[in-house]
C-alpha cells in the first residue's frame, strides 16, 4: 500500500512556527502525501510553500472544540478560501450533541454547505468520536451524510481517544458511499495506519507522516 497518499500531514499545535510549516510543506512533497494541514494563520504560507505541487493545503475551523457560532465558523471559513485553502477541517458543536441538540447540528451545516459548494472546495467534518456513544456517533453519520460532506473525521487529536478501527468501521456502516472517512488522533506507525485504511478510512491525519511512511514494508503493494 502507498500509505503516503492517504496522509494530511498536519502540525496544529499551539505554538507552531514558520518553520514547522516549512518543515511540513517540504516533507510533503517529498513523499507525496495528499495535503498538508495547518493552523489557519498560516494556510497563506503553506500555500506559496506547495505552489506546483499535487499537495493540497487543509486548514481547520472551530477548532478544537467546535463551540464558537456559526457566523464565526463562516467567517473562519471564508477566510482561509480567500488565503487559498483547498479543504476545511471544521469541528461541530460537540455540546449540541451531548445536550441532544441535533436541530441545532443540523442548521450549523445547512448554512456552511452552500458556501463549500459554490466555493468548489472539500469539507471534513469533525466529530470527536473518542467521546461519543454509538448511538451519537450514528446519529451524526445520519445528519453529516444527508448534508453531503466530503468527509466524517474521527477526532481533533486533543481528545483523550483519538482514531479508532471500531469508529472507522462504524463510520462506513451508517455513511453514504459517496462519504468519506478521515481518521485522526494517537496515529503514529504504518500499522495502525493500514488497519485505519482496512476499514474504510481514505484520509489520515497525521503529525508522524514521515516516520509512518518510513516504517512502510518494502515492495508494498499500493492502491
Amino acid at each position: 500500500m502507498n500509505i503516503a497518499k492517504f496522509i494530511d500531514h498536519t502540525v496544529l499545535k499551539p505554538t507552531t512556527l514558520v518553520a514547522d510549516i516549512e518543515k511540513v510543506c517540504i516533507e510533503a512533497k517529498q513523499y507525496g502525501f495528499a495535503a498538508v494541514c495547518v493552523p489557519p494563520n498560516f494556510v497563506k504560507k503553506a500555500k506559496a510553500l506547495t505552489e506546483g505541487s499535487n499537495v493540497k493545503v487543509a486548514t481547520v475551523i472551530g477548532f478544537p472544540f467546535g463551540y464558537s457560532a456559526v457566523e464565526s465558523k463562516i467567517a473562519e471559513i471564508l477566510l482561509a478560501i480567500v488565503d487559498g485553502a483547498d479543504e476545511l477541517d471544521m469541528v461541530i458543536n460537540i455540546s449540541a450533541i451531548k445536550n441532544n441538540d441535533w436541530l441545532y447540528l443540523a442548521d450549523e451545516i445547512n448554512h456552511i454547505m452552500p458556501i463549500i459548494r459554490s466555493k468548489n472546495k472539500v469539507i471534513k467534518i469533525i466529530i470527536e468520536s473518542g467521546i461519543l456513544t454509538d448511538e451519537e456517533i450514528i446519529k451524526c453519520c445520519d445528519i453529516y451524510g444527508l448534508a453531503g460532506i466530503d468527509y466524517l473525521k474521527t477526532s481533533t487529536g486533543y481528545a483523550e481517544k483519538g482514531a479508532t478501527v471500531e469508529a472507522v468501521k462504524l463510520f462506513r456502516l451508517h455513511l453514504p458511499e459517496n462519504v468519506q472517512i478521515k481518521a485522526s488522533g494517537g496515529i503514529r506507525n504504518y500499522a495502525f495506519a493500514k488497519e485505519l485504511v482496512d476499514a474504510g478510512a481514505t484520509r489520515l491525519g497525521c503529525s508522524a507522516g514521515v516516520a509512518i511512511v518510513q516504517g512502510e514494508p518494502a515492495g508494498a503493494d499500493g492502491y
